[in-house]
């Protein structure tokens, strides 16, 4: 399988691997493609294999990733995902020698995950298989995993604002999310609302729309987050049953 680079002129015509032939996210994944092509603009690279399934890797230079994260000259894995029959058959490592390709006049790559795999985020057994290692952590489970090529380079860091795990707003569900993700849209804007007027909660919802919102996150994610009482729940999309487990325990 070939890797295929999206760009402003190819976009169109190729698939960006999630949300593929789901209807309910078809207007999250045009935004997504807007975003990247704004994104493009501030060396952001969306590589994907060759196949209609989700195999890619996105990665952008520190100074302008969204992630709340401080440090230069390093490259910010944004998303990775190798699913399904695409596993086991080498495209994670093709995908991570690109990304290193394209990062060989930086110091090294970092990424944010956990330390036990969790949906929606790089899978950090890969990493750690890939020479990554933990270099900074933010509560609850959050950390960030990084891999030098200059060994004298100073590893980026997680802001500090991002180190608090809760939000501030302390009244029913509080929801963050970006459009670097084609389901965010629909997961956020029409069942997160609809199950908080179901349980006639309150719910506040903060699209992050620029990097400089992305920095002000309380915690170093930015795809899509769930508080309840400025608690995190999940950072999944499905986020009904989490806050179940939740309310229920009241």
């Amino acid at each position: 399988m070939e890797l295929i680079k999206l760009t402003k002129q190819n976009i169109e015509e190729e698939h960006i691997c999630c949300a593929i032939s789901d209807k309910k996210s078809q207007a999250g994944y045009q935004k997504k493609k807007n975003w990247l092509r704004t994104e493009f603009n501030n060396g952001y690279s969306f590589q994907k294999m060759d196949v209609r399934g989700k195999v890619f890797i996105e990665y952008v230079p520190i100074e302008k990733s969204w992630l709340p994260l401080k440090g230069s000259n390093f490259m910010v894995i944004n998303c990775f995902w190798v699913a399904g029959q695409f596993k086991g058959k080498g495209n994670g490592t093709k995908l991570i020698k690109q990304c290193m390709k394209d990062a060989k006049d930086m110091d090294g790559i970092v990424a944010i995950s956990s330390d036990k795999k969790k949906p929606f985020m790089s899978d950090p057994k890969f990493l750690k298989y890939q020479g990554f290692e933990i270099i900074d952590e933010a509560p609850p489970f959050f950390k960030l995993w990084g891999l030098k090529t200059n060994h004298n380079a100073t590893y980026p860091k997680i802001m500090e604002t991002a180190k608090k795990g809760c939000c501030p707003d302390k009244k029913g569900i509080t929801a963050y999310y970006s459009n670097t993700c084609p389901f965010t849209d629909y997961y956020t804007n029409q069942l997160l609302r609809e199950y908080a007027e179901t349980k006639n909660i309150s719910i506040t919802i903060k699209h992050i729309k620029s990097q400089e919102d992305g920095h002000k996150m309380p915690i170093p994610w930015i795809i899509n987050s769930v508080f309840y009482r400025g608690e995190l729940v999940t950072i999944e999309m499905k986020a009904e049953r989490h806050l179940n487990k939740v309310i229920e325990s009241e």
